[in-house]
């Protein structure tokens, strides 16, 4: 049995377009999944949902790291409206909690409405 042979067909498979989209399907459903347990943002996600759509107008494609701005924009607003909502600033887990909501509501979004 020819070992390397084998071993070159499956790195072929692997690396065709329609392997490559269901493993990062998986990878994103997993990442969803597993962000998606955490309650913490959960409550937050109309707020990051409006700040989402929000830093989409406010910050400008054309702006350097556009993704990263509009990411910490985004972040920034929640944290605002955390803080007029509850008369106190949020700690460090919650604004760990929602800064890693944001990309999965962004991607729920982008995905469903073509925000983006």
């Amino acid at each position: 049995m020819n070992w390397n042979a084998i071993l070159e067909l499956v790195v072929t498979v692997l690396k065709t377009p329609a392997v490559i989209t269901l493993l990062a399907a998986g990878l994103a459903w997993l990442l969803a999944k597993g962000y998606l347990a955490r309650p913490e943002w959960q409550k937050y996600r109309g707020y990051i949902i409006s700040a989402v759509k929000l830093a989409e107008k406010e910050i400008p494609d054309d702006t350097p790291n556009a993704g990263l701005a509009k990411a910490d924009w985004a972040l920034k607003y929640v944290l605002t409206i955390y803080e007029q909502a509850t008369g106190k600033a949020a700690d460090a887990k919650l604004t760990a909690s929602i800064a890693q909501g944001i990309p999965v509501v962004h991607a729920e979004l982008e995905a469903n409405l073509g925000l983006g």
